[in-house]
């Protein structure tokens, strides 16, 4: 029998904890605040140009429908257990804060002509609360549902994304939301999918992950920028550039654009260093005050792993035209006498990504087949950034392809020779799958 196979009752249950939970704490929430002498409002200054569209009620309302069709539509346990737990928490938050931290909505909603319109929003006013304001979950929520709606087909998967933007929009222009609750909506869909991580150890899935710190990070800046700029002035407004560059970065891990700052040679185009200076320099404090690998370390003869090095440490290791070095970096560019007095090779993979199978499988074979024809002043030198992580691994795949020694064999060794390897549950889960698609293709 499958294990994975979801029964109906199933689903249904799960939506009925998701409901209860729903309905009892909107709705106490709801009920204290209402009891407060004075509930203030958040309203930032632009926010008088949002127009009022009567007709985006259509989206808003269809959230109550959604809320019970994701339920309905999962595909098996692990998706549906991942769906409640992240439904029930950020309800159970959103409560808290709507207790903890009130708002009222505060613009008055202009006559509405058409009769449908007119009762749909009266049938709003009924069910819905002027409290429970922020965080929004509705906006919550709508991020939930892409997580499910994501998996269909392409038509039907783009058409889902339009709906739940129309929806998200539709909270300003329906005048249910102010802007500060959009984007602390946001943040709290993030947050639960950093709590519960969509399967944590499968190597697949890491950049999703990743990419989630940086589109948190991202949110979190852009409401201090509005937020700091209400209060103080538009000087503030320079957050939104990092903003953009976290969000972005996002975008590049869920995509696994390893090439998305330097080009195939291992260049990055002025416009890029322009753009892309707070992600950087992030790194290069990083990488000059956090590492811990400077001198490369000899893992095997004449093979070693480091994090980037510095011009006294390339001088140090006596960097020559028959060393090979390859640079496993996609964040900062390499140091220009590496690639003047070295055989150098660009093989990008992001920061405590996901490593891609066959991009391995290749640079591994090369490695090997490079470290067999090595002159006798030869040596290897295989770094990333920081020389935690993607050395590490790459590192552990090399002198498992040359020594021919077991998995767990060459992880002990690497770890006793570099007492900085960092290999995560994840990475250990990609090296276990590379062993075995090495064999099944041998």
């Amino acid at each position: 029998m499958d294990e994975k196979r979801i029964k109906s009752k199933d689903k249904f249950y799960a939506l009925l904890i998701c409901a209860v939970v729903f309905t009892i704490i909107y709705n106490t929430a709801a009920w204290y605040v209402s009891k407060l002498e004075n509930v203030y409002s958040f309203v930032f200054s632009f926010e008088k140009y949002i127009p009022f569209i009567p007709w985006t009620i259509i989206p808003y309302l269809s959230s109550g429908v959604l809320f019970c069709v994701v339920f309905l539509i999962s595909s098996d346990k692990r998706q549906l257990k991942l769906l409640t737990q992240r439904m029930l928490f950020v309800t159970i938050i959103a409560g808290i804060c709507f207790v903890l931290f009130p708002l009222r909505f505060s613009l008055q909603k202009p006559d509405i002509g058409n009769a449908l319109f007119r009762y749909s929003f009266q049938v709003l006013k009924i069910l819905d609360s002027p409290f429970n304001q922020s965080p929004s979950l509705h906006i919550a929520y709508a991020f939930i549902f892409w997580t499910i709606f994501r998996n269909f087909n392409q038509k039907l998967r783009l058409f889902s994304m339009v709906w739940l933007i129309a929806l998200g929009v539709s909270t300003l222009t329906t005048y249910q939301h102010h802007f500060i609750d959009i984007i602390t909506g946001i943040i709290l869909a993030h947050i639960s999918f950093i709590v519960f991580p969509d399967q944590k150890n499968n190597f697949r899935y890491r950049n999703f992950q990743v990419a989630n710190f940086y589109f948190l990070s991202g949110w979190i800046i852009f409401l201090s920028s509005l937020v700091l700029n209400q209060f103080f002035g538009g000087v503030w407004l320079f957050l939104l550039w990092p903003a953009l560059v976290m969000l972005l970065t996002g975008y590049h891990y869920q995509n696994n654009a390893v090439h998305f700052l330097k080009d195939k040679n291992g260049n990055i185009p002025v416009w890029k260093k322009i753009f892309y200076a707070p992600y950087q320099l992030i790194y290069y404090l990083c990488w000059k005050w956090l590492r811990k690998n400077k001198a490369p370390i000899e893992i095997m003869q004449n093979i070693y792993i480091s994090s980037k090095l510095s011009a006294a440490d390339i001088q140090q290791m006596e960097i020559n035209e028959n060393t090979f070095v390859y640079d496993l970096s996609a964040e900062l560019e390499e140091t220009s006498l590496i690639k003047k007095r070295s055989k150098y090779y660009f093989a990008p993979f992001l920061d405590i990504g996901t490593f891609d199978v066959e991009e391995t499988k290749k640079l591994v074979h090369q490695i090997t087949e490079n470290y067999k024809q090595l002159p006798s002043n030869g040596k290897i030198l295989i770094h990333c950034t920081m020389g935690f992580t993607r050395s590490s691994i790459m590192g552990t795949l090399v002198i498992k392809n040359i020594l021919s020694l077991p998995l767990d064999q060459t992880i002990t060794h690497m770890k006793s020779v570099n007492k900085n390897a960092i290999i995560h549950s994840y990475a250990e889960d990609f090296l276990k799958y590379f062993t075995y698609y090495e064999q099944r293709n041998f």
